[in-house]
C-alpha cells in the first residue's frame, strides 16, 4: 500500500491527451488519492504531479500552453514537488521533438525527442508496442527497487529521448537500438514505457514514487 498517499494527493494532469483512468486505478490500488485536473491551482497544491500523454508532441505542448498547465509545470519541478512522466509525459519535458519541428517542449530537460524511423533501414517494427526489458544504468535509483534489471515493461511509442547529459538516463531499453527509457533528475521522474500497464514490476514502480511522498 502507499501509506504516505493516504494523507497526501496525486494531481494526475488532464490535457486531452493520456490514458488517465488505467493511471488513476493503478496508482489508487496503491492506496493514492488521485485528483484528475487541468488546473493550474490544483496542480500548485497537490502534493505530486503525474504527467501521462498519448499522441502527437506538438499537439500536446499547444494543449498545455493554452491552458496555462505548461508554466504550472515548470514551477511545481522547481519548487521540488515530486513529479513522474510517463510515455509522452516523458518527451514534453526536453526542449524539443523531431515529430513537430518548430514546436518548444517544456525544456526542463536539455535534449531532444528523435523518432526509431529516422534511423536509415531501422530493422523493426513502429511503433514500438509489446513488452521489452528494463536495463538498469542506474540500479541503486529510487524507483527501481524492488525491480530487477531485465524485467519486462510494456511500451507504446514511435519516438525516445536523446538527454544531452547521459548521467540523467536511468534506464535503457533495447528495440533495434539502445535508447533511454528512464531518466531522473532531483525530484523529477519519468519513464518512456507506460508502468500502469506492466504488471506488477510497473506497480512496484509506482509504489516507489508513491513512497517518495514521505520523504
Amino acid at each position: 500500500m502507499c501509506v504516505e498517499a493516504l494523507v497526501s494527493m496525486i494531481a494526475l494532469v488532464n490535457y486531452g491527451m493520456g490514458n488517465l483512468r488505467s493511471v488513476q486505478k493503478a496508482l489508487e490500488h496503491l492506496g493514492a488519492e488521485v485528483q484528475i485536473t487541468s488546473d493550474a491551482a490544483a496542480l500548485r497544491a497537490a502534493d505530486a504531479i503525474v504527467l501521462p500523454g498519448v499522441g502527437a508532441f506538438g499537439a500536446a505542448m499547444h494543449r498545455l500552453n493554452e491552458s496555462g498547465i505548461s508554466t504550472a509545470l515548470r514551477r511545481a519541478i522547481e519548487a521540488g514537488k515530486p513529479f513522474l512522466g510517463i510515455c509522452l509525459g516523458l518527451q514534453l519535458l526536453f526542449e524539443s521533438s523531431s515529430e513537430s519541428p518548430g514546436v518548444a517542449g517544456l525544456g526542463i530537460l536539455k535534449g531532444r525527442v528523435v523518432g526509431f524511423r529516422e534511423r536509415s533501414r531501422f530493422p523493426l517494427r513502429v511503433p514500438h508496442i509489446g513488452w521489452s526489458r528494463l536495463r538498469l544504468a542506474q540500479p541503486d535509483y529510487l524507483l527501481w527497487q524492488g525491480v530487477a534489471d531485465g524485467a519486462y515493461v510494456y511500451f507504446v511509442h514511435s519516438f525516445y529521448p536523446q538527454p544531452d547529459d547521459e548521467r540523467i538516463v536511468t534506464a535503457y531499453c533495447d528495440y533495434g537500438v539502445r535508447f533511454a527509457c528512464a531518466v531522473a533528475s532531483e525530484n523529477l521522474h519519468a519513464v518512456q514505457f507506460h508502468p500502469e500497464k506492466s504488471g506488477e514490476t510497473g506497480l512496484q514502480i509506482l509504489q516507489n514514487f508513491c513512497a517518495l511522498l514521505g520523504r
